[in-house]
């Protein structure tokens, strides 16, 4: 039973202003973060309350640079066609890109950053055996189900994804490579021993361990992929303004699935 109660007022602490101040949590806007502080710092802060270190931007930084772009992905076919029908609405187009930010693609963190808080709580609790048996259990249940398990596998980045191997090295740089990393590393040799051959490590399956290490709940781990796509997203309309691709995209579709009459 859920003995919270109703009436209270709901509140936020992420803004206040007044005649004088605009305050973001405790912090003075103008005083105490206008050149003084850098937008992952301003974002850890209001988002997840982490005053965030050195190491901790380090690995932020990394993870929206890598996030931002994938080429010509759905997201950002989306975005290019909806603002070539509405050149007026730059954020419609980003919009339309953003809402293909999911479990298919730029989003399978998600996914990936429960298996491994699964794996680290059975470390925590049972010790290094039950983990290791825990992730061969995934492994299995996937291979079983025919589906790839989040976080592995890439269609063109093999035998390794080039992208997690740099974020691991970045983890292991930063003194940021905990529990998470540790467990997206025993996962990886179960699924390649269920597999019967090495499946790469894509670069979401490394973001979800880097952000799982440095305190980022899983659930909230796709707003980092939102933050960063949308950067790119606006990268492809401002391309799309110089050179655009909306009417070229549209007549190759149309010419490869249209059926002329009595065809």
């Amino acid at each position: 039973m859920n003995t919270k109660s109703t009436s209270a007022t709901p509140r936020t602490e992420l803004c206040h202003y007044n005649e004088k101040a605009v305050y973001y949590r405790d912090a003075n806007l103008v005083s105490d973060l206008l050149g003084k502080v850098s937008f992952v710092d301003v974002f850890m802060k209001q988002a997840f309350g982490i005053t965030s270190t050195p190491a901790q931007q380090a690995i932020v930084n990394a993870v929206l640079v890598v996030l931002m772009e994938h080429g010509m992905t759905p997201s950002v076919i989306a975005a290019r066609m909806v603002y070539s029908s509405s050149p007026e609405n730059l954020q419609a187009g980003v919009a339309a890109g953003l809402l293909a930010v999911a479990s298919q693609f730029v989003g399978t963190m998600e996914p990936a950053a429960e298996l491994l808080a699964t794996i680290v709580h059975e470390q925590e609790h049972s010790g290094e055996r039950a983990a290791q048996a825990m992730a061969r259990q995934m492994a299995q249940d996937y291979r079983a189900r025919r589906q790839p398990i989040p976080g592995f596998g890439h269609h063109l980045h093999r035998p390794d994804d080039p992208r997690a191997l740099a974020l691991l090295d970045l983890a292991r740089l930063q003194g940021c490579y905990g529990a998470h990393c540790q467990a997206l590393e025993l996962l990886a040799t179960e699924v390649d021993a269920v597999a019967g051959r090495h499946i790469t490590i894509n670069a979401t399956g490394a973001v979800a361990a880097l952000l799982g290490d440095i305190g980022i709940p899983a659930r909230m781990m796709r707003g980092f992929a939102v933050l960063s796509r949308a950067a790119g997203l606006i990268a492809h309309i401002a391309e799309e303004q110089n050179d655009p691709s909306g009417r070229f995209i549209w007549d190759l579709v149309d010419s490869r699935m249209t059926t002329p009459t009595g065809a």
